[in-house]
């Protein structure tokens, strides 16, 4: 990243080349080695990277960084963007078309003249200045929500609305900032302000699926996972740079192309450049995001240095980065609960819809957007130093107090993550059809000319996958393994044998090296592809299990194993609602048949919430497993 640097006293010019880079590795060395602290010790990595980036401005032989906006914009956005984005479903994406619509341009709106106006009245500012910081520090940032939400648990649809609209907001603010810079100096009318939004969303939105139908062509012509990855690495920028040449959002552009690729990957690209590109793209991830958030630290003894020289006095500057913080916090609520609940967006309780608005609500960390917006306003903007330490106070001040009290907010309202245990029936279930398809297809391709023992072989492997799916619904005793996790026991110590073998031949020197290079890929190919992923954490954790009847909670022993239904296969309450469920659910207690928790309505668990009867089993053919809400246990 291109930056402005202060130099060291005696440094020499010609050496310059080599400072930057000598800096560019101590940063990015420094961010991952702070995040991976983070990770290992349990805390948020962003309130880590900020708090180490603030005491390190202070030391006096860390340099300051001033990062050029533009370098930003057109280096870190478009990337972090396209790696969230590939990773949207573009299904959950329609179907919460409206709220995040009504999230990431009404509330950003709002947020935008809520703050204009309190800027407006507590500096002295034009009205076109104030509504530009406003548009700064308005949009809620996708690396901050995404770092938020996958360490702590939330329901899934919070997360599917947080991010999606963290991905779209940023268009919003960057226009309506673009639109109040002109307005500063008188060079935009009310219906410019309209037609610049129009073509922002419609231009970028266009701009994106060109640039992915074009990429998507290129890549049904491509095998060779290292010219795909390349694509990919290219597909943010040919798609951010066209569309804000023609002055539509870059932002938009970007996402709707990662999307659409995300969504087409498993037609369009083949297994090995889907691996590639996943793995490769984390890695810029955990890079990038790591950087920024140092860099937000890092910046704040020149910021506040500058502010406290601005002219105004120290209490007035005060007193406005409280009241700016204060109005972009308090602007999210006040545009959310009333509307959400109006809509009844979630489709739940009146007590559900307040505690997920309530989360929603607070969930409003600012991050890299606000960084580089901030930098984009003009240098004869009045009162710049101070703007920048009000944009600086919303970042910090969002991630070290939502950033840090959400996941406290979040057990307080007892809300929980996505169930592990309807995760991996549903997972089992779904491989168990997928093996079926196989097998279909399996006896419809076989031939005379096939051997038998190719036939058998190829049933067994994917029989024991369809099981090694509902292994994980069952815990192994502590003197005994199940079946798949013994195999990849057993086959793991064979592969550690056999590249053992390979590897003192090699130093033997009796093989030319291409065969021993080509020997070893094989064998970490079988390694990465073995079915390590059955053996995950939540296994040995054994919150997938199922308790045996010995076992088992007092509720699960006291439970039929099954009872006569009230009244048809069917979720009521869904009828009611209009809503389609995925699974059955039905009360040991009184027969309620519900929908389970990957259904939207969530009826089986509101049954329970209701009667406080402890017990339901599913009523899916071939499952008779039961669960107990009371203990959280699979029997």
């Amino acid at each position: 990243m291109s930056s402005t640097v202060r130099r060291m006293p005696g440094a020499l010019c010609e050496n310059a080349p080599v400072d930057i880079a000598i800096g560019l590795v101590v940063l990015v060395a420094a961010a991952a080695a702070l995040a991976a602290a983070a990770r290992r010790l349990g805390v948020s990595e962003p309130l880590v990277l900020i708090v180490a980036g603030i005491v390190a401005s202070y030391l006096p032989l860390v340099p300051e960084i001033h990062p050029d906006p533009e370098i930003i914009l057109l280096g870190l956005l478009p990337p972090l963007l396209y790696t969230a984005a590939i990773r949207t479903s573009l299904v959950d994406f329609r179907a919460n078309l409206g709220t995040i619509a009504f999230l990431s341009v009404g509330l950003v709106l709002f947020s935008t003249f809520v703050v204009a106006a309190v800027v407006w009245w507590l500096l002295p500012v034009p009205f076109a200045v104030a509504v530009a910081v406003g548009a700064v520090v308005a949009p809620p940032d996708a690396v901050a929500a995404t770092a938020v939400a996958r360490r702590i648990g939330m329901p899934r649809q919070i997360v599917t609305i947080l991010e999606d609209e963290s991905l779209f907001n940023d268009a919003t603010a960057l226009v309506a900032l673009r639109t109040a810079i002109a307005a500063s100096a008188g060079t935009v009318s009310v219906w410019q302000a309209g037609g610049d939004f129009a073509l922002a969303a419609g231009g970028g939105a266009a701009v994106g699926v060109v640039v992915a139908l074009l990429l998507a062509w290129i890549r049904r012509r491509i095998n060779d996972p290292v010219l795909d990855t390349t694509v990919s690495f290219l597909a943010p920028f040919v798609a951010y740079l066209p569309a804000e040449e023609i002055h539509a959002s870059g932002v938009i552009a970007v996402v709707i192309c990662g999307m659409i690729l995300g969504h087409g990957a498993p037609v369009w690209q083949s297994a090995a450049s889907r691996v590639s590109e996943r793995i490769n793209w984390r890695t810029i991830q955990f890079i990038l995001e790591s950087a920024v958030f140092l860099i937000i630290g890092l910046q704040v003894r020149a910021i506040v240095e500058g502010a406290w020289r601005g002219g105004l006095d120290n209490t007035t500057i005060a007193i406005a980065a409280v009241g700016v913080f204060a109005a972009t916090v308090l602007a999210r609520p006040l545009w959310i609960f009333p509307w959400l609940m109006l809509l009844r967006r979630f489709r739940r309780s009146t007590a559900d819809s307040l505690r997920y608005s309530a989360v929603v609500s607070w969930a409003g960390m600012r991050g890299v957007v606000t960084l580089a917006a901030v930098l984009l306003l003009p240098r004869d903007t009045p009162q710049l130093e101070v703007l920048k330490l009000l944009a600086l106070v919303v970042v910090t001040g969002t991630l070290v107090i939502q950033g840090t009290s959400l996941p406290l907010l979040v057990r307080l309202l007892r809300l929980r993550g996505p169930s592990r245990s309807e995760d991996a029936l549903t997972a089992a279930s779904l491989m168990q059809q997928a093996t079926a398809a196989g097998l279909v297809e399996l006896d419809k391709a076989v031939t005379p000319q096939t051997p038998p023992g190719v036939v058998t072989q190829l049933r067994e492997r994917v029989e024991w996958k369809a099981n090694a799916a509902w292994e994980r619904l069952g815990r192994a005793e502590s003197e005994s393994t199940t079946p798949n996790a013994e195999y990849i026991r057993l086959r793991l110590v064979m592969l550690r044998a056999e590249r053992q073998t390979v590897l003192r031949v090699r130093d033997s020197g009796t093989v030319d090296y291409a065969v021993l290079q080509y020997v070893l890929a094989q064998l970490d190919l079988e390694e990465s592809m073995i079915d390590r992923f059955d053996t995950s954490d939540d296994q040995e954790e054994g919150v997938l299990a199922a308790t045996g009847a010995d076992n088992c909670c007092a509720h699960l022993r006291a439970a039929p194993l099954t009872r006569e239904p009230d009244g048809p296969d069917e979720c009521g309450e869904c009828r009611a609602e209009g809503l389609s469920w995925v699974h059955l659910r039905m009360c040991l207690s009184c027969g309620h048949i519900g929908c389970c928790d990957s259904s939207p309505g969530n009826h089986a668990t509101a049954h329970f919430r209701a009667s406080g009867h402890p017990v339901m089993r599913s009523v899916e053919p071939g499952e008779a497993w039961r669960w107990c809400f009371v203990d959280e246990e699979l029997g």
